[in-house]
């Protein structure tokens, strides 16, 4: 560890033109009472006539000093720091040193330059070296001959695809995009019901390939998988299709770049792939939730990689984060047992009445058409559908109730064996008016291109019973 000397310390870099300028000065310190010492960022070949000049090849001394603008100033009495200062200005450089004639012949005023020690990738490695960054998860040695994506591979780290080796700068750096502390305790994910701090999640978050802004998002994605209504066990260990899906609302989605536009289902965003990535890798790598070990889906789904996006939000149309009992500017995730995406082609109707009917009509397919009850359904709306309920004058809330209506089915109809198909609802509700849905269990986003007359169904698991799961929302902190 760096021991501060007695006297004057002078920081300095070669390349910086205000590091040039007080150079000259340097042997004139030298000479007074205070000693001095000289570190230099860049090169041994500095301050000739000064007798104790330090390459900081390393940076540490700089570290430890916390020097950010090259020149920098310090005065240290007694072995405590009494006063600094950087770049050049006189009277400060007059009044540090004690020579009330220093730098006469020089300009007032001169700024600095950046100190080495904030380069990328520098300041995260010199945390990492000498300072104490808290890292409390257990560090895996890896020799040098190793490749760090096929050891990751090895090591069953992985979804499938390559992930970004998580080392130490890498997640030091992931950290930065949070205020909370490293050691915090999220909670206990499943299957192992392995306890998971903020580190945990960004180390996954930086082998998902997040930047650090999205680091919030992912912290509040996993305290909703973890709320015991969303059933995160139950979604890992049924043989249905189900996985977590993210949407997410409020400025935060513009603010890292998520997309809710074109294309907002599918691929080339980096924000919605890696944040529904980085929670996947949480219940993988943390908590075990493993193809083929708990994770026993029959068929599973590729939303099981990654499923999330932002809902394209409407001043005529309430947000699903409000709907949920939010504040209007609030950003939030939802979290919902998401399956396949179901299309809806309709390039025709003109009228609410119409499109609410062919919504309708592609949601009692979810599950099977002669299921109600069984399971829940994301409607996702596009701009282009949504401007027919606008134009009319319907609200979000509005093309519910008429869905709701248009969902309440004859029982008759879906009692099993009718129509020659064994599957359905049990005799006993026969006579009855079933809805399709439980209370709650369809949700409406606004989402998608501008143009193309099409929307969609994400269907959902649930059941009428305790087993199934809940969608939750969660408020995103910083």
């Amino acid at each position: 560890m760096t021991t501060m000397p007695e006297g004057l310390i002078v920081v300095a870099k070669r390349e910086c033109p205000t590091c040039a300028l007080v150079e000259p000065l340097l042997p004139l310190l030298a000479d007074s009472v205070l000693p001095l010492t000289v570190y230099v960022q860049d090169t041994e070949d500095f301050a000739h006539g000064v007798a104790n000049v330090v390459y900081d090849e390393t940076l540490e001394h700089s570290f430890r000093l916390n020097v950010e603008v090259v020149p920098t100033l310090i005065r240290i009495e007694n072995g405590v720091e009494v006063d600094r200062t950087y770049g050049w200005h006189r009277d400060d450089w007059q009044r540090l040193t004690g020579n009330a004639t220093l730098g006469e012949g020089l300009p007032v005023l001169r700024p600095g330059c950046g100190s080495k020690t904030l380069e990328p990738g520098i300041a995260e490695s010199l945390v990492v070296r000498y300072g104490n960054p808290g890292f409390t998860s257990r560090r895996v040695e890896i020799a040098a001959s190793e490749d760090l994506i096929e050891t990751c591979y090895e090591r069953g780290w992985t979804d499938g695809l390559p992930v970004v080796p998580p080392t130490r700068e890498r997640v030091l750096r992931m950290l930065a995009g949070t205020t909370r502390k490293p050691d915090e305790v999220i909670g206990m994910i499943p299957p192992d019901l392995a306890e998971c701090t903020v580190e945990k999640v960004a180390i996954n978050a930086v082998m998902a390939g997040c930047k650090p802004e999205y680091l919030p998002v992912i912290l509040a994605a996993v305290e909703a998988v973890l709320v015991d209504e969303f059933a995160m066990h139950g979604i890992l260990c049924t043989t249905m299709f189900a996985g977590p899906m993210i949407i997410v609302n409020g400025p935060v989605a513009k603010a890292i770049g998520m997309n809710s536009g074109v294309n907002a289902l599918g691929q080339g965003n980096r924000a919605n792939a890696t944040i529904g990535r980085a929670l996947q890798l949480v219940i993988r790598n943390v908590g075990g939730g493993r193809p083929g070990e708990l994770d026993r889906a029959t068929l599973g789904t590729p939303g099981k990689y990654t499923f999330c996006f932002a809902e394209a939000e409407d001043p005529a149309w309430e947000t699903l984060s409000v709907e949920r009992g939010f504040p209007a500017g609030a950003s939030t995730v939802t979290l919902f047992a998401g399956e396949g995406v179901q299309g809806i082609v309709d390039q025709k109707s003109r009228t609410p009445e119409s499109l609410a009917r062919s919504f309708a009509l592609s949601l009692r397919a979810v599950d099977h058409p002669k299921l109600a009850m069984a399971g829940d359904a994301v409607l996702v709306v596009s701009p282009e559908h949504c401007r027919v309920f606008i134009e009319a004058g319907w609200s979000k809330a509005r093309l519910r109730e008429e869905l709701e209506q248009l969902l309440s089915l004859p029982a008759d109809d879906m009692i099993a064996g009718a129509g020659g198909i064994a599957e359905g609802l049990p005799a006993a509700l026969a006579g009855t008016i079933v809805s399709k849905f439980r209370p709650g269990g369809l949700l409406i986003v606004r989402a998608g291109g501008t143009a193309g007359l099409f929307s969609a169904v994400i269907a959902g698991w649930a059941a009428s019973g305790p087993v199934g799961s809940t969608p939750v929302t969660k408020e995103i902190l910083s």
